[in-house]
């Protein structure tokens, strides 16, 4: 989400603008996705899953750091289109920047949904992810649907911080704020788009009651301590697939 908005960022000062900023980055982060599971994550698979971990984490401060170098630890501010416009329907008035990210949003959910559910491929990455030798075993190469996988999953969080970029300013760090991603995944249930979308809805109406009705410090918090509840009442979520094994 990081390198996205700084790749973004570059490419909007250019004669490409904001469009071609749009267009490029989601294809520059999938290519890094892809390099990344395809020449360093594949290496670790079979182990102790806390290398795992510790090799992510590694990653994520190589990528800050490297980000500092190129572009300088100076925050960055992009301008969009849309940054000074305002939508009005009745009573209600928003900034037009929060309008594009909910129907950029929404229409990508329901692309992926489709993807996953109607193609050859999303069905694969499905199977691969459900069980990894019983795919083998039919025919699909895993290791290729892993780096795909990195590779969309990079492309997503690419086009996700040039969505945020208009919100809050560029910076190495900006990336921590994806980590409501996570939680918002564990709420609504790993596996199911529309649980993370409503679990998204969910972590942004809870930041939002705490910062006005709790003390500072409260909304950062308030996300993990919701997921944590949630994982106490049901371990799978609100939206997530209840499988039963006969053995």
């Amino acid at each position: 989400m990081m390198v996205g908005a700084f790749i973004a960022y570059s490419i909007s000062m250019t004669f490409l603008g904001y469009w071609g900023a749009l267009l490029i980055t989601p294809v520059a982060t999938f290519m890094l996705g892809y390099m990344l599971d395809a020449g360093l994550l594949r290496r670790v698979i079979g182990q102790p899953q806390f290398v795992v971990v510790i090799l992510t984490i590694g990653l994520g401060l190589i990528l800050r750091g490297g980000v500092s170098m190129i572009w300088g630890a100076d925050t960055k501010n992009m301008v969009t289109p849309f940054s000074i416009n305002q939508f009005q329907a009745g009573p209600i008035v928003l900034p037009m920047k929060l309008v594009v990210i909910m129907l950029a949003t929404s229409i990508l959910v329901t692309i992926l949904y489709i993807f996953f559910k109607l193609t050859r491929l999303g069905i694969a990455m499905q199977g691969t992810a459900e069980n990894q030798l019983a795919a083998a075993y039919v025919g699909i190469p895993t290791k290729r649907i892993f780096s795909l996988v990195w590779g969309l999953s990079a492309a997503i969080s690419g086009l996700a911080g040039i969505l945020v970029a208009p919100l809050i300013l560029i910076d190495p760090n900006m990336g921590l704020v994806g980590l409501n991603a996570f939680a918002a995944a564990v709420i609504g249930g790993f596996g199911s788009l529309p649980g993370a979308a409503v679990g998204g809805i969910i972590v942004g109406i809870t930041q939002q009651l705490a910062s006005y009705y709790l003390p500072e410090g409260w909304r950062e918090s308030a996300p993990y301590l919701l997921m944590l509840a949630v994982l106490i009442v049901s371990k799978e979520g609100i939206f997530s697939k209840r499988i039963q094994k006969k053995v």
